[in-house]
């Protein structure tokens, strides 16, 4: 355990990320039905773990409407000096709509990835298929929404169709998918303030202008 010579390491998964481009060639290839069931169904197996906060391996944490609360207050205060008055008003609005929903108000929390974008995809081309999915940094308990939004936003509305549709219940949570998709752009302007990234707050901010 000496500084400077311990390591740790683990085997690299073949492929690469699951980019727009990459999905658009397997699009083509008439391969997009069998992504979408290989998603859909690592999502499923996810989000059914019989994990729970009391069984000590992930503290359950806030609540969703308290993370969605907490985010706001962070757009309102960080974010709102950069953005024209109406798209102030619109994020506002988008906002109160989700907090004051009732069916929002106890939301079943599932283990989730937290982070299910292109990035973390790793694509097989030679194989067409999903080799495998990194990066659980963001895991814990949350809204399964969540990771179908990372779908909409990487792949676009057909695609998530297709993988909605596959999922159980998957049309109930629909509506609050496209509500956390519109808050990632906000999400990237607030880590760029934190984190002085000025070309992840300027990506970010840029349609709220």
């Amino acid at each position: 355990m000496e500084v400077g010579r311990a390591f740790m390491g683990y085997p690299l998964i073949e492929g690469s990320p699951f980019w727009k481009e990459a999905y658009v060639q397997m699009k083509e290839q008439n391969d997009e039905d069998a992504i979408a069931l290989q998603l859909v169904t690592f999502l499923n197996e996810l989000h059914s773990m019989g994990i729970t906060p009391t069984a000590g391996v992930i503290k359950p944490g806030k609540d969703v409407i308290q993370m969605m609360k907490e985010l706001l207050l962070d757009i309102q205060s960080k974010l709102f000096p950069y953005m024209r008055v109406e798209a102030q008003r619109q994020v506002t609005d988008n906002f109160n709509r989700f907090l004051h929903d009732p069916f929002n108000q106890s939301l079943k929390m599932t283990l989730i990835h937290g982070d299910f974008g292109a990035g973390n995809i790793i694509w097989h081309a030679e194989k067409s298929r999903i080799a495998g999915i990194i990066d659980f940094g963001g895991s814990g308990f949350g809204d399964p929404a969540y990771d179908f939004a990372g779908i909409l936003s990487s792949y676009g509305q057909d695609f998530f169709e297709k993988c909605i549709g596959l999922y159980p219940g998957g049309r109930k949570i629909a509506e609050r998918v496209y509500f956390y998709r519109s808050t990632f752009a906000l999400q990237e302007a607030l880590h760029g303030i934190v984190h002085h990234d000025e070309e992840a707050f300027e990506n970010g901010i840029r349609e709220f202008r």
